[in-house]
C-alpha cells in the first residue's frame, strides 16, 4: 500500500479510537505513532487489512499512553482490555474531523496544521518541512491546536466555507520539500465531495484544476521565453470566471501582458485597485518591458516594502538595484 493510500484511512481511524473513548488529541497522537510503525513493518510485509491493523495498533498505542499516565489511573483501569470485535460500529468520520479541525477557535496557521496531520496523515516533519520551519516549532503549534479544541463543544453544524479556506490555504503553498502541498489539498478536497455534497466544494476542485493546469503549463516551458503564455492566459480567464478573484485577476494581467503586449496587460492593470498585493511589483514589470525603466526602478523598490518574504524583498530590491544600475 503507498504512503498516499495509507493517509486515506487516518480519519477513519481517528474516528474508531474516538468512539471507543479516547479523546480526539490522544487519538490522533496514538494513529500517528500507528503510522510510523505501519511505514516500517508494511514494507517487509502488507497486512490483509490494513485499516483494522491500524486501529489494533493505534488502540494499543494510546492504552500505552494512558498507562503511562499516574494522574489518569481511573481511565487505565476503564481501558484495561481491548474491546471486542465488531463493537464499535463503522462509520464515516471524515467530516467531523474537517469542521473540528477547522474550528473557528484555531488560527488559519493552527487550522492547517491539524488538517494536515489529523486528515492528510501527515507527520509533524513533513509538515514542518513543506513549511520551512523547526520541526519543534511546527509540534507546538499542532499541540496549541489540540489543546485549544480541548472541552469545545462539537456538536453544532460545521461551515464548509471555513474548511474550503482553509484547504485553499494549504493548496496556496504549492510545491515545498518533499509533500506537494497542492496534490494534497486536491486530495482532501476531492475526499471532502465523498463525505458532504455541497456546490462550493465542486467549485473548488475546478479553481484547483484550473491553477494546476497553469503551474504545469510554466513547469513543462524548456525556458521563460518559450512559456505557453496564451493558454495560460486562457486558463485566468476560466479562473477569473470561476472565482473572480482579485489576485487571480492579477495574475492574468502579467498572462495578457506577454501575449498582447505590456502596454495591453498596464491598461487592464489600472482597472484593479492599487492596494492588492504585489500591484507595484506587477507594475514595474510592466513598465520595465515597455521600456519605462526609471519608473519601473521606482516601483520594484516600492513594492519590496511590502513584499510577503524575505526572498521576495530581496528579489524585488535587486530588481530594483539592477535598473538603477544599468
Amino acid at each position: 500500500m503507498n504512503e498516499s493510500r495509507l493517509r486515506e484511512l487516518v480519519p477513519t481511524v481517528i474516528g474508531i479510537l474516538r468512539r471507543r473513548g479516547a479523546d480526539f488529541a490522544a487519538a490522533e497522537d496514538a494513529v500517528q505513532d500507528a503510522l510510523v510503525a505501519a511505514l516500517a513493518a508494511w514494507e517487509r510485509e502488507p497486512p490483509r487489512d490494513p485499516q483494522g491493523w491500524l486501529v489494533t495498533v493505534a488502540w494499543r498505542k494510546f492504552l500505552d499512553q494512558v498507562r503511562a499516565e499516574d494522574a489518569r489511573h481511573h481511565r487505565e483501569e476503564r481501558f484495561a482490555h481491548d474491546p471486542a470485535p465488531g463493537s464499535v460500529p463503522a462509520a464515516d468520520d471524515s467530516l467531523e474531523l474537517f469542521f473540528l479541525c477547522a474550528h473557528p477557535s484555531l488560527t488559519p496557521a493552527s487550522a492547517i496544521a491539524l488538517t494536515l496531520r489529523a486528515i492528510g496523515g501527515l507527520t509533524t516533519r513533513q509538515i514542518a518541512a513543506a513549511y520551512l520551519v523547526p520541526e519543534a516549532t511546527m509540534a507546538q503549534r499542532i499541540s496549541r491546536a489540540k489543546r485549544t479544541l480541548a472541552g469545545q463543544r462539537l456538536d453544532r453544524p460545521g461551515d464548509v466555507a471555513t474548511v474550503l479556506q482553509v484547504l485553499y490555504l494549504i493548496f496556496n503553498e504549492g510545491y515545498s520539500g518533499d509533500v506537494d502541498l497542492s496534490g494534497e489539498a486536491i486530495r482532501l478536497t476531492r475526499q471532502l465531495r465523498s463525505v458532504r455534497a455541497h456546490p462550493e466544494v465542486d467549485g473548488l476542485l475546478g479553481e484547483f484544476q484550473a491553477q494546476a493546469a497553469i503551474a504545469a503549463l510554466h513547469a513543462d516551458a524548456p525556458s521563460a521565453p518559450e512559456t505557453d503564455w496564451p493558454q495560460i492566459l486562457e486558463w485566468y480567464d476560466e479562473l477569473v470566471a470561476l472565482t473572480d478573484s482579485p489576485i487571480a485577476r492579477l495574475n492574468r494581467v502579467v498572462a495578457l501582458g506577454e501575449v498582447a503586449g505590456p502596454r495591453a496587460g498596464l491598461a487592464a492593470l489600472a482597472e484593479l485597485a492599487e492596494t492588492l498585493p504585489r500591484h507595484a511589483a506587477v507594475a514595474a514589470y510592466l513598465h520595465e518591458a515597455d521600456g519605462g525603466t526609471a519608473l519601473a526602478a521606482r516601483l520594484y523598490a516600492a513594492a519590496a516594502q511590502t513584499a510577503a518574504s524575505t526572498a521576495e524583498r530581496d528579489h524585488l530590491l535587486r530588481q530594483a538595484a539592477r535598473l538603477n544600475s544599468a
